[in-house]
């Protein structure tokens, strides 16, 4: 097969590991930069053009679009689904994984376990944002925000309602969220693979953090999921409509919680602290699926 990764950075670990994989089977790669591309809209004829070379022939696209620039990834992604070429995760997918509310609420909408959670842009009532949650200690998150950036833990009333004014002053959409103080500063990461749960790790904040991701200093461990926690990931993954997601869980005395969907889960920590090969395992996933003109919108929405 003739495969195109699009990723700003040739580089990156996960970038590298998935050329690499393919390669290892037998298939061509390209590392395609997905702000290079432009595209020619036309009836019947969709093109995208990179430099001075249309870009053909591909059989499947695997998209490792960063967050900063979703909009014009998940365009150059829609015109590879209009060419007819088969993408690992689709764009109305990653679309929906990107906006967090709209995550949560196809989550919510389907009855999956997640913390109580408000959402606010300018509200006249501080208080009674805070109090849908429970009150504090609680964490407010930008729905923009990614990998840890824009997430506070407020540990009382007044903390929270300082953050949530300095958020109103930068005219920002934001999440106020119920604080799981069981979960012990610590979240499961399962990176589910068609529908199957391939691989896990719990992660666990550094100390004075609450964040548990891994670039924020957080450690890791192989961990074993319970029947509970791999239903509700892979739930998570079908609803949000991602076939390749890294999905962020809770323990808690009331069962696993989901905190976020990932549509662009990294595979290095994954990988060194679970010993699993999920390089391969999507590209085995993309031999048995890649079919021209297979892109059809899944999930909830």
């Amino acid at each position: 097969m003739k495969i195109a990764i699009l990723s700003r950075n040739r580089r990156l670990y996960s970038t590298r590991r998935l050329k690499q994989a393919a390669e290892a089977r037998g298939h061509q790669v390209r590392i395609i930069d997905v702000l290079r591309c432009y595209m020619k809209l036309q009836p019947g004829k969709p093109e995208i053009w990179y430099g001075q070379r249309r870009l053909a022939g591909f059989d499947a696209v695997i998209p490792r679009i960063g967050a900063s620039v979703t909009f014009y990834g998940t365009a150059v992604l829609r015109q590879f689904e209009m060419m007819g070429v088969y993408t690992l995760n689709e764009s109305v997918a990653i679309t929906r994984a990107r906006d967090k509310l709209r995550a949560l609420q196809l989550l919510a909408r389907r009855g999956v376990g997640m913390p109580a959670t408000a959402f606010a842009h300018s509200p006249d009532d501080t208080d009674g944002v805070i109090g849908l949650v429970g009150g504090a200690p609680l964490v407010l998150k930008l729905v923009e925000g990614t990998q840890g950036q824009g997430v506070v833990l407020a540990e009382n009333p007044q903390a929270a309602r300082s953050v949530i004014d300095a958020f109103r002053g930068l005219d920002a959409y934001f999440l106020v969220q119920q604080f799981v103080a069981e979960a012990g500063n610590a979240d499961i990461r399962a990176l589910v693979v068609g529908g199957k749960v391939v691989a896990a790790m719990r992660r666990t904040a550094k100390a004075g953090d609450f964040r548990a991701n891994l670039h924020r200093g957080g450690s890791a461990e192989p961990v074993k999921l319970t029947t509970d926690e791999r239903r509700a990931a892979v739930r998570a993954a079908r609803i949000v409509g991602l076939n390749v997601a890294g999905v962020d869980l809770l323990r808690t005395p009331q069962g696993s919680m989901v905190i976020e969907v990932n549509a662009s889960p990294g595979l290095e920590g994954i990988e060194a602290t679970s010993g699993v090969d999920v390089a391969g395992r999507i590209i085995e996933f993309v031999e048995q699926n890649a079919r021209p003109h297979r892109t059809r919108t899944r999930g909830a929405g």
